[in-house]
């Protein structure tokens, strides 16, 4: 219980530099005296290590186990945001924003794989819901000092001290991790021979594997183009105030936090298949009544439908990873698809928002229900290949969420 304490403190402290970068920049870039769009170079060097860590990280883990790459990425997390706080310049935050990508995409592939093997579905909801909460602490903790008229870096210096005590905390805890893995001689012997088994790009000629990658792509798509373009939408195509489209749109990310709370509860009687196939009807729904030409009010209460369709989907993505890949190549598989949702992340949304900027933000619901029904055509193909794999063992069953059964690559 203590161990999984731990895990759930590891989610929280991933979350809590998230949306940092965003609350501070209009006083960061005043400072610097860079462009207000330099935050930019920032957020895409971050999410390029990141992408790059979330790839190779299966290797390391490989090599040293969980336990201590957690360890040395939490770490580098903390020295980068350190970093940060002391920065004299823009180069420099663009220089820690490399260890600060390097540790977050290592130590989210790593914990969330580890809890896909080891824990059952509702913990893995409820840890995606302890991100949530970090990422709601992290600009919290930013306008108190600010109140108590602190600088942005003092903000920085308090979240990497928090950082540095989760290290500590991860240091003791080693031997715990121990109970649960033990990286043996056999496969460091591989990476040295350059004789892996399960490389990293091997499993995506496993039958089905692209429409798993297609659907991290999807999601990550969809949950950042609300995210960044939401209150645009709103305040475009809805005529809400800018001031009061904020506060709307944060009811979007306490859907997504509420969802998944309530999806952890709900996951011990539904399949993870079942959740994600739930989430997303309430994601056409939602975007259905985004199009619908309805009152304001109910484009603000399609955001909250969105973000409780949104909540159990990812999640549950991560936990079906050993059911379909095997836990032999889960690790390696679980870089691969975080790499996708970060791509979702990092590219599409950008791109879909110059589509909606330069001919009009009446396409966003449209374009994001695409990417919905998309989403929902990937995993019913996903479940027909299963069944036709397992004739007797329905790929919806309860068990299934635990037992690989027939993975993709059978």
């Amino acid at each position: 219980m203590i161990f999984l304490a731990l895990i759930y403190l590891a989610f929280i402290s991933l979350g809590l530099p998230d949306a940092v970068l965003g609350s501070s920049w209009p006083i960061m870039n005043v400072e610097f005296r860079v462009p207000v769009g330099n935050a930019g170079f920032v957020s895409i060097m971050i999410s390029a290590c990141t992408i790059l860590s979330s790839l190779f990280s299966h290797r390391l883990i490989r090599r040293f186990g969980t336990g201590k790459v957690t360890v040395v990425s939490v770490a580098l997390t903390a020295v980068a945001l350190l970093g940060f706080s002391v920065s004299p310049s823009f180069l420099w935050l663009l220089a820690c924003a490399v260890p600060l990508g390097l540790g977050a995409g290592a130590v989210d592939s790593g914990l969330n794989e580890f809890v896909a093997e080891h824990y059952e579905a509702k913990h893995m909801n409820w840890l995606h819901c302890f991100w949530g909460v970090g990422a709601m602490l992290g600009p919290a903790l930013i306008s108190v000092l600010a109140l108590w008229g602190r600088t942005w870096r003092s903000g920085y210096f308090s979240i990497s001290i928090i950082q540095f005590a989760l290290v500590a905390l991860l240091i003791f805890s080693l031997p715990m991790w121990k109970k649960f893995e033990n990286p043996s001689a056999e496969p460091v012997e591989e990476i040295r021979q350059g004789k892996e088994k399960h490389s990293l790009f091997t499993m995506l000629r496993a039958k089905g594997s692209v429409f798993v990658m297609l659907s991290f792509l999807l999601n990550a798509s969809m949950e950042a183009s609300m995210m960044l373009w939401g209150a645009s939408y709103l305040v475009k195509m809805k005529g809400i105030l800018p001031e009061s489209a904020a506060g709307w749109v944060s009811l979007f990310f306490l859907g997504v936090t509420v969802g998944r709370m309530v999806s952890g509860f709900v996951s011990m009687k539904l399949s993870n298949e079942a959740l994600i196939h739930i989430g997303t009807i309430f994601l056409i729904v939602g975007f259905v009544f985004m199009i619908l030409p309805l009152p304001a009010l109910f484009a603000i209460g399609a955001f909250i439908l969105v973000g409780l369709g949104l909540a159990p989907i990812y999640p549950s993505m991560l936990h079906q990873t050993p059911v379909y890949f095997g836990k032999e190549n889960a690790q390696a598989v679980m870089g691969l698809q975080m790499s996708f949702a970060y791509t979702g992340n990092t590219l599409m949304a950008p791109l879909f928002g110059q589509l909606f900027a330069n001919v009009s933000f009446s396409l966003m619901p449209c374009v994001l229900l695409v990417c919905a029904v998309g989403l929902l055509a990937c995993r019913t193909h996903l479940i027909s290949i299963t069944k036709k794999k397992s004739p007797d063992q329905g790929s919806e069953d309860k068990a299934g969420d635990h037992e690989a059964g027939q993975t993709l690559e059978s």
